[in-house]
């Protein structure tokens, strides 16, 4: 066998599976990618431009361009109060899913365990398995928000538990967590004396309260390793320019892998994310503001076709139940691709136990949101 056992047992995308389907395939509404439908902004391409034609093609610091570390190290400072030394404390990465990889491989040791409530982004499991560690799904449901409680963290937590990692605003669910319930949350973290990885890429479009980020909370910087990029907030995910700020330790080791991996993120993407933290404030509130529209028109019309789905507080995802139409989701989610052309996530891509929920993006047109919608009432009309 050429393959190792750990690679040959993970499972593969349950996205990228399901999509594979969509190729080819014509007037196909797609809900599914979760991707920005708006461009980038204009001055940000345009920065990005301009610094290939001032011939800015070369490698980085193995860590990024100092200039973005110190500009993302003043923007949480004056955003949240939060001091990183952009010198040991920032690490530049190939978007967020990079860094993901370093945190997990840098900080388990093999059979260590890693806390995941569930539903879940789907590289959170792989990750963890990647890197010899051990997932342990937290269940959430409809009935709390599809928030782990700090009950659940303190029955899980123990020996061999590493840290949690927590995802918020959560794809695909859209939950997120108030300062209230994530002090909560930390005096149990800080009980076990456990790590939080808190993946926080979505903050800029949460839409109910103000995001707080988990290193706020009394007593948790030094355990939380925060990570965040500019994919989804500014509309840039094929840049793939990434971050991650933390406890020296962690993120040394975290660049010691990078290094002899990935060496640095693109000086292009990374000239561009310094305009977008420095330009776009204006942007990210106007495609905000577009989302929240898009959020409340989608919610609003599955509940009123008896697709029962709470109100997302952040990300640009709708999780919406479709039990009462007595199919599995991937059955869903395929009849509906086949015989309506609207093209969604089955829930099993999020979790083991997500099989009566679908995910639905939002990050489409208005337009194509309201012609999705009669598509799904048509389909639903026909069974």
């Amino acid at each position: 066998m050429r393959i190792s056992k750990r690679v040959d047992q993970l499972a593969p995308s349950g996205i990228r599976a399901f999509f594979d389907l969509v190729l080819g395939m014509k007037d196909v509404i797609s809900l599914g990618v979760g991707e920005p439908d708006f461009v980038t902004p204009w001055h940000v391409r345009a920065r990005a431009i301009e610094s290939l034609e001032q011939g800015y093609t070369s490698y980085t610091s193995n860590k990024g361009l100092i200039e973005l570390r110190r500009d993302i190290a003043a923007f949480l400072k004056k955003r949240h109060g939060l001091a990183y030394d952009p010198e040991e404390e920032v690490l530049i990465t190939v978007g967020v899913s990079e860094a993901l990889d370093l945190v997990m491989r840098a900080v388990l040791n093999p059979g260590e365990k890693m806390l995941i409530p569930e539903p879940c982004y789907v590289a959170y499991g792989p990750v963890v398995e990647l890197a010899g560690g051990e997932p342990v799904f937290l269940k959430t449901t409809k009935e709390t928000g599809f928030k782990v409680t700090p009950v659940q963290i303190d029955q899980a937590a123990g020996r061999g538990v590493r840290g949690i990692l927590l995802g918020y605003p959560c794809n695909p669910t859209g939950t997120s967590y108030d300062k209230k319930e994530l002090e909560a949350i930390a005096k149990i973290i800080i009980k076990h004396d456990m790590l939080v990885i808190s993946d926080e890429l979505y903050d800029e479009l949460t839409y109910d309260f103000e995001h707080t980020p988990m290193a706020t909370c009394r007593e948790m910087q030094d355990r939380v390793v925060y990570l965040n990029g500019f994919s989804k907030s500014y509309a840039m995910t094929g840049f793939r320019v990434g971050y991650v700020c933390g406890p020296s330790d962690i993120v040394g080791a975290m660049t010691k892998i990078h290094q002899y991996t990935m060496l640095c993120a693109s000086i292009t993407g990374q000239i561009a994310a310094i305009e977008a933290l420095k330009n776009s404030a204006h942007d990210v509130q106007a495609m905000k503001k577009e989302y929240d529209r898009r959020r409340r028109y989608i919610v609003g019309a599955l509940n009123d076709m008896g697709l029962s789905c709470h109100m997302p507080q952040g990300a640009f995802y709708a999780f919406p139940s479709i039990k009462m139409t007595g199919e599995s989701a991937i059955d869903f989610a395929k009849n509906l691709l086949l015989r309506q052309k609207v093209a969604l996530v089955p829930g099993d891509a999020f979790g083991q136990g997500c099989s009566e929920h679908v995910r639905i993006s939002y990050a489409s047109s208005y337009d194509n949101l309201k012609e999705a919608v009669a598509r799904i009432e048509k389909y639903l009309k026909k069974k």
